[in-house]
């Protein structure tokens, strides 16, 4: 029987072809793994230039704002202006940046009234914001400004604003921005509602952030996430409204059980009731 001829230009044929699918697969693991760090260092790279912008604290300093027709308003630290005056609506927002980039006002859209993640979930639509006219730069960790007028009378939001001011109703003011760049898109909801002082009947216009939209990325909460929130707010909201308004009518029911039973089963005469609980 004939021994087996050993094919020697086979197996190292094969041995070539192996040695190549493992380099292959290295090298496949070792592109996928780098092009994984890049995306991380990208990730890192753009948080490290996102401005977030919200309202400024309180004891941030006042800052004096002008219009372009040499109109001047104030806005305090954690306020902001609401004015019609001269046949034109002034708007304006203390800012602060929290975040770690330099921020660009790029847009603004005012509508009448508060507008919450439940009855208006999703932004105003990029199209229809108004472009900003000044450049308005806020500063990394630092405070800002943010004004905005309407001045064509015959423009629908202009007469629904104006008439919330003059009626010292809340409005909403969403704001677009980016980074330096012009990337990083975002939008910020921001709500002023009024405030009469008491002592001193001065109207301010207090500032308080509502929601943030990023434009070019998934945002740290799912819009999913924030409407179930907004939801389950509303359900325990209405929940407790029902259950005062249970303990009302059951306490008025009781207070009108005690007085029929102090009057032999009779209504109590009117007035009685608040004699016999006059200290003697």
């Amino acid at each position: 029987m004939l021994p087996l001829a050993t094919d020697w230009s086979t197996i190292s044929s094969l041995a070539t072809g192996f040695g190549t699918l493992v380099l292959a697969v290295a090298t496949f693991a070792s592109v996928r793994s780098a092009n994984r760090s890049a995306r991380i260092a990208e990730v890192a790279l753009q948080e490290q230039r996102r401005p977030v912008l919200t309202q400024s604290r309180l004891e941030d300093p006042l800052q004096k704002i002008m219009f372009v027709e040499g109109k001047w308003v104030r806005a305090t630290g954690s306020h902001g202006v609401a004015e019609h005056s001269d046949g034109n609506v002034y708007l304006a927002i203390s800012l602060r940046n929290v975040g770690s980039g330099i921020g660009v006002c790029q847009g603004w859209a005012v509508t009448a009234g508060l507008q919450s993640n439940r009855s208006s979930p999703m932004h105003t639509p990029e199209d229809q914001f108004r472009l900003q006219s000044r450049d308005l730069y806020i500063p990394a960790g630092d405070i800002g400004m943010w004004q905005g007028a309407l001045r064509d009378r015959g423009d629908p939001t202009f007469q629904r604003v104006a008439e919330a001011i003059d009626a010292l109703q809340p409005i909403s003011i969403e704001l677009l921005y980016s980074d330096q760049v012009g990337d990083q898109r975002t939008i910020s909801r921001f709500g002023l509602t009024p405030f009469t002082n008491p002592d001193t009947g001065e109207i301010t216009w207090f500032a308080s952030i509502n929601r943030h939209w990023y434009l070019d990325r998934d945002g740290p909460r799912p819009d999913s996430q924030v409407a179930a929130a907004a939801e389950a707010v509303m359900r325990a909201r209405e929940a407790g409204e029902e259950a005062a308004r249970a303990e009302a009518a059951s306490a008025e029911a009781a207070r009108a059980a005690n007085g029929q039973h102090d009057n032999g089963g009779e209504p109590a005469p009117a007035g009685l009731a608040e004699r016999d609980q006059t200290p003697a």
